[in-house]
């Protein structure tokens, strides 16, 4: 296989691998009920804290765990406000993904030119010299694999268990869950945790493991991209990982064809990935609407959001 296409492929798992991360926290977090627009806040403080903890000598097992952490305390605040003093969602959303900018700021200053030794590909022996099998799927760090192997392991849960089907019934029919004697505060109140944690570790991730230095605002939208690849999915955690592996590819194929020189302004392959997100939205949006226009009202079929 060329050089070329394997680099192609490795650099779309690798730049998928946040954007996975984030948006499957995201995806539980919408299950539960609860809409967190700030995903790029709590990425970014993530990335600085764990970056902040790399620097300082304390190791990149305790780094992504500390991101993962501030990403959860963060969310931890977005939960208070929106689930304790009920503070309108889409407000508190947008003020963290504000908030994190700013805390990763304050983190990061005076470690901006200070590179880290990056998280390095897991050591596999023969199997990452196989022919071709090897560079394409043996090559890569414990990250990349931690966040394919949360593709099944949430559908799994969502659907199989019987704690993933008390979070679906919390999101979809809070008055049924109270009424059945679950704690509907409580479950969401975990559920926006563990999405902070993911968007923590999808942080961390850049950081850590994609970049090796800390850079000011240096998710560049991924927080934003993420939230939109769970919209893309339909909620659905397989969808997820090939919305990723897409929106990665196009990140990876715009920088590619700045390197070959292609005759297109850099501005507008820098452009590509958002615009494609945008792209794929409206898709979205016109489809959902015309089934919408087609679906006759005198059917009375109940609504299922989130299925």
């Amino acid at each position: 296989m060329s050089p070329l296409l394997i680099a192609i492929f490795t650099g779309t798992v690798i730049a998928a691998t946040p954007l996975l991360l984030a948006a499957l926290g995201e995806l539980v977090v919408e299950k539960s009920g609860v809409l967190n627009l700030g995903i790029e806040g709590m990425m970014l403080i993530g990335a600085a804290a764990g970056f902040l903890v790399a620097v300082q000598g304390g190791g990149l097992l305790a780094a992504f765990a500390v991101a993962a952490l501030a990403g959860a305390l963060a969310a931890g605040l977005f939960a208070v406000l929106t689930l304790i003093f009920l503070t309108n969602q889409y407000a508190a959303g947008l003020a963290l993904a504000i908030f994190g900018s700013g805390v990763s700021a304050t983190l990061g200053a005076g470690f901006g030119s200070r590179p880290i030794e990056a998280l390095s590909p897991l050591a596999l022996g023969p199997l990452a010299e196989l022919p071709v099998a090897g560079p394409l799927l043996f090559r890569f760090d414990a990250m990349v694999y931690l966040a394919l192997a949360l593709v099944p392991a949430t559908w799994w849960w969502l659907n199989r268990t019987r704690a993933g089907l008390v979070l679906r019934v919390v999101g979809e029919a809070p008055g049924n869950a109270h009424a059945l004697g679950y704690d509907v505060l409580r479950i969401r109140f975990l559920a926006v945790l563990w999405g902070g944690a993911l968007a923590g570790l999808a942080g961390g991730y850049l950081s850590l493991a994609y970049t090796g230095i800390w850079v000011e605002n240096m998710t560049a939208g991924r927080g934003w991209i993420a939230l939109s690849l769970v919209v893309f999915a339909t909620w659905r955690p397989v969808r997820v990982l090939a919305g990723a592996v897409l929106f990665g590819g196009v990140t990876i194929l715009q920088l590619h064809g700045q390197i070959l020189g292609l005759p297109v302004p850099s501005e507008a392959l820098s452009a590509a990935p958002y615009l494609a997100t945008i792209l794929v939205l409206v898709l979205i949006s016109q489809n959902r609407t015309r089934m919408a226009l087609d679906v006759p009202l005198s059917l009375g079929q109940p609504f299922r959001a989130r299925d």
